[in-house]
């Protein structure tokens, strides 16, 4: 089974398991590395008392009809630290998103490029797509072709990072949600509130 049929088989159903199962495995995975890479865009509350770390493809239909309820349940709870962690798998185009999204970060409009691109329709949205998206959404397309150009080895940099870790937690495909000490695939609103309730009552045992 390659990756795009495991992703389509873990999207049909609600996993939510132990993130930290074994032993072995907590040994293999750098967890301050995920919760806290400086480079990792941020959104919600960074205080919150509960983490939820997103690992997303612009070209992934899943990650695009879970964003809308994800966004509701952190805007609502107040209490939710967000990373974005981009994971351009699926495609070329997926790869153009993610550093389009890193590259608006220079100038405070990762959260603007990402709701964006995530609101693009489809499983393959083409480079004039992506761009006219994120000139609509108030990006200065000028900025981002300088910061691009500055901070590309930096973004080159975070995505490979980010490669690594999704292969530390052998993960199968996007969306994948670490939620606390959980870990799970595409939810609704209800299935959001629910694993962050989850986390916050296995983190006050």
């Amino acid at each position: 089974m390659n990756r795009r049929d495991l992703l389509a088989l873990s999207a049909t159903l609600l996993v939510t398991a132990p993130l930290l199962a074994t032993a072995a495995w907590a040994q293999q995975v750098d967890v301050n590395a995920i919760l806290n890479d400086p480079e990792a865009p941020v959104g919600g509350n960074p205080k919150g008392d509960v983490t939820i770390v997103a690992y997303l493809d612009y070209n992934c239909i899943y990650c695009k009809k879970s964003a809308p309820d994800l966004d509701r349940v952190v805007k609502e709870d107040g209490k939710i630290r967000l990373i974005y962690k981009d994971w351009p798998i699926l495609s070329e185009s997926s790869m153009l998103g993610a550093q389009l999204a890193l590259g608006a970060k220079y100038q405070g409009g990762y959260e603007k490029a990402h709701h964006a691109l995530m609101g693009l329709s489809g499983r393959k949205a083409d480079q004039t797509a992506m761009l006219k998206a994120m000139k609509a959404a108030g990006i200065d397309m000028t900025r981002l072709q300088s910061d691009l150009d500055t901070h590309g080895p930096k973004i080159s940099a975070l995505l490979q990072r980010n490669l690594a870790q999704a292969d530390s937690l052998s993960l199968t495909g996007t969306p994948t949600y670490l939620v606390g000490p959980f870990r799970t695939s595409t939810l609704d609103y209800a299935g959001f509130k629910q694993v962050v309730a989850d986390a916050r009552a296995r983190q006050a045992e």
